[in-house]
């Protein structure tokens, strides 16, 4: 479950029903949407279009009509004459790329012109458990790629462009905690025994980012030795970020690894945002952009380009990552509303880099693993 699939089905104050939801990955019907085989395809559109444009991505990217599937696919197709956006969700697991990797092994057919919600360290994946080229270079016919923050850029070989980006830092309870942590080692303090949650590292999105800052700030050779004072703080470490931030809405403990943009949505819901302050360790905050890449097999290949183009246009990043509760990816991007008020974005973002995280973020990962199991 993509954690905008959770927001959406319980809101801040709702929370506390869907503790049994596991995996930030994991899948969910879209409500707009009918499934066929192992995909959900969207029922919009014409089928008489002269051409359809496959798009694939998480669930809840496409679920209502406040979604950022839903406002991309009016717009693009109100711009190109006879196309229809049909959109694709795969179910095959914890993450959405895995079918394509799978596919692409077998020699199946890809079904799809363009995938939106890559993180960086599955395009590492792509690349390490694949001979061929699953994605193409698009970046040198775009018009916007200039317009991408610099410190986003993650793919060398312009194949990936990040349309949006989360940054992911501890949320405070202000009420319960009379002090709040300013340092990684602050965290390591008795005074704060048993205060946080975090994610597994090895299901969900949020916990590999949260482990992957701690790499950043503590380096390869000092990460496990600084995890093991956490764990020996009593760091509760539960499979995806729905079950922490649930787990924290209950009052169970008065931090949880999650995202800047908590006091936007708990703005929205009326919630009381001391619950909800936003803390950047160390004046950081660790970046974890989203990114589409154009299939290598498309058959519409200038039209995917355009979609991808489109997204990072002004117009699409002035809309897409607030209905998304992310941070706009360009530097055209502007916010509206709570998320000008109340989006946070730290002094000094981080983040790995494609060739920073080849070779080394599934090691990471397993020593990690290992530490927390034998704990």
């Amino acid at each position: 479950m993509k954690r905008r699939d959770y927001l959406r089905a319980a809101g801040v104050a709702g929370a506390l029903g869907l503790a049994g939801c596991t995996g930030d990955g994991g899948t969910t019907e879209s409500t707009t949407a009918t499934t066929t085989g192992s995909t959900t395809t969207g029922t919009t559109g014409t089928a008489s279009a002269s051409r359809t444009l496959t798009v694939a991505t998480y669930p809840s990217y496409v679920d209502g009509s406040d979604s950022p599937g839903a406002w991309l696919k009016e717009r693009f197709e109100a711009a190109h004459d006879g196309v229809t956006v049909e959109w694709s969700t795969p179910t095959s697991g914890s993450s959405n790329i895995n079918e394509y990797i799978q596919r692409a092994k077998q020699g199946a057919a890809i079904d799809a012109d363009v995938y939106v919600g890559l993180n960086t360290d599955e395009l590492v994946r792509v690349d390490q458990e694949l001979d061929t080229q699953l994605f193409a270079t698009v970046r040198d016919d775009l018009t916007h790629a200039d317009d991408v923050k610099e410190g986003l850029n993650v793919d060398p070989k312009g194949r990936a462009l990040p349309y949006d980006t989360g940054y992911v830092t501890p949320v405070v309870d202000a009420t319960t905690l009379e002090v709040v942590p300013e340092t990684f080692d602050d965290l390591l303090q008795s005074r704060y025994r048993g205060d946080l949650l975090a994610e597994n590292a090895q299901s969900s999105d949020t916990g590999k980012a949260f482990l992957l800052h701690t790499i950043h700030e503590q380096g390869s050779d000092g990460y496990l030795d600084y995890w093991r004072g956490l764990l020996d703080n009593d760091v509760r470490v539960l499979d995806s970020w729905d079950a922490a931030y649930n787990a924290y809405t209950k009052g169970e403990a008065p931090m949880v690894v999650s995202y800047s943009t908590a006091k936007v949505y708990a703005a929205n819901q009326g919630e009381d945002l001391e619950k909800y302050q936003v803390v950047f360790l160390n004046d950081e905050g660790y970046a974890n952009p989203e990114s589409m890449a154009v299939f290598s097999g498309s058959e519409h290949r200038e039209l995917a380009t355009a979609f991808v183009d489109f997204l990072l246009s002004e117009e699409a990043q002035d809309t897409v990552p607030q209905l998304n509760y992310q941070s706009p990816a360009t530097t055209t991007g502007s916010l509206s509303g709570n998320f000008a008020k109340y989006n946070e974005e730290p002094a000094n973002p981080v983040t790995f880099t494609y060739d920073e995280l080849a070779g080394n973020v599934t090691e990471w990962v397993e020593e990690w693993a290992r530490l927390v199991a034998q704990h």
